[in-house]
């Protein structure tokens, strides 16, 4: 074979090869990674983007919806936020937040199948998959955001840690934890208020004795009984208990004035599928919407009928709605505000009896902090 002949051969060659590397096409194919997301499920990501299993159509929203039912953890030992009732049924503020959801995603606030967890189970029930859903009182954190692997809702409750001690043992609203030292102080097991107490009292240089059970209900009891000195929780826990529990009117008191931590209580979910958090996230903000703009469960018909605007008439399922986007029904906020009411509702329906004011709660628009995203 002459020269010229040999250079050509190797001419085609290297086209041949060029083309094998290529995939075959004209643009180079870029490498593949086989991830595992939070709920087991293998999908396929590329250089250019991450796929997880909400984006490819496994999200938890559609199997809610196939099932039919919302599975949701919850509160049953705290009167106002998440208890029975002499029916055995669940009620209370947190309660309503699943009851939203279900309206929501289902069309109907009663398809919710409750899980009562204590607050040492809750979230490896969530982790687990065992429940859709924790609406329990649970305070936003680092650690419970970036390790715990939860996705939290919009903050529902604005609160803050504070200590309730007897009057009879010369406490007052003005107390402090320094009056504490040497006391017995009890408390949930498996909370943030542990730490938050142990680190207070040693700034206020106080020694102190901790004690913890899993169950509110046995450290009131031990509380009742005098094993514990004081006790301390969320101030709306408190308050609650305190409402539905103490012997006599004055009997309990509740300080410091100024809670010693920061408590921001919301729903929370699995992280890992953005479209059910945007479903749970959306039934909460629509619920604080449909407040700021004075819809509720006795007026949302005539509003969806005659919509004084186009915000309500986007978030009543009208013109240019947005809730089918997200896999919803576009009366899904409808459902919520009749079946279940505007947080506002909520709120007065379940705190405000027990003596709690909006304070913090309230609407941005009326110096609180409750603020939500509009419907456009």
């Amino acid at each position: 074979m002459n020269l010229k002949k040999l250079m050509a051969v190797l001419a085609v060659l290297a086209l041949v090869l060029t083309a094998c590397d290529a995939g075959g096409g004209g643009d180079e194919t870029t490498p593949t990674t086989a991830v595992t997301p939070d709920d087991g499920t293998t999908t396929e990501t590329t250089a250019g983007g991450t796929d997880t299993g909400a984006q490819t159509g496994g999200s938890l929203l559609d199997e809610v919806i196939a099932r039919g039912t919302l599975n949701c953890g919850v509160n049953e030992t705290l009167p106002g936020f998440g208890s029975k009732d002499e029916t055995g049924a669940f009620v209370g503020f947190d309660i309503d937040l699943c009851r939203a959801v279900a309206a929501a995603v289902l069309g109907d606030s009663e398809a919710v199948n409750y899980t009562a967890l204590t607050a040492a189970q809750r979230f490896e029930a969530l982790s687990s998959g065992s429940i859709d859903m924790l609406s329990r009182n649970t305070t936003w954190t680092q650690s419970r955001d970036g390790e715990l692997g939860v996705d939290f809702a919009p903050t529902t409750y604005y609160d803050g840690q504070q200590v309730m001690a007897l009057a009879a043992d010369g406490f007052d609203s003005g107390s402090g934890l320094a009056d504490l030292a040497g006391a017995v102080i009890c408390t949930n097991a498996g909370t943030t208020t542990e730490k938050n107490i142990t680190e207070a009292m040693q700034a206020a240089g106080a020694d102190f004795t901790l004690t913890t059970f899993e169950d509110f209900n046995i450290v009131l009891e031990n509380f009742k009984s005098g094993a514990c000195d004081a006790v301390t929780t969320d101030g709306s826990g408190l308050i609650s208990r305190k409402s539905t529990d103490e012997p006599a009117p004055g009997d309990w008191v509740i300080f410091p004035a100024v809670p010693i931590s920061k408590e921001p209580l919301g729903p929370g979910v699995a992280q890992g599928d953005a479209k059910w958090a945007d479903a749970v996230n959306w039934s909460i903000y629509a619920m604080i919407i449909a407040e700021e703009l004075g819809v509720d469960s006795s007026n949302v018909d005539a509003m969806q009928a005659s919509p004084p605007n186009g915000e309500v008439q986007r978030l009543l399922g009208g013109e240019e709605e947005k809730q089918t986007a997200m896999g919803l029904s576009a009366d899904a906020f409808y459902n919520v505000i009749k079946q279940v009411g505007n947080y506002g509702e909520v709120f007065d329906r379940h705190l405000t009896v027990l003596g709690l004011e909006r304070g913090l709660n309230a609407l941005w628009s009326d110096g609180g902090l409750i603020y939500a995203p509009p419907a456009r």
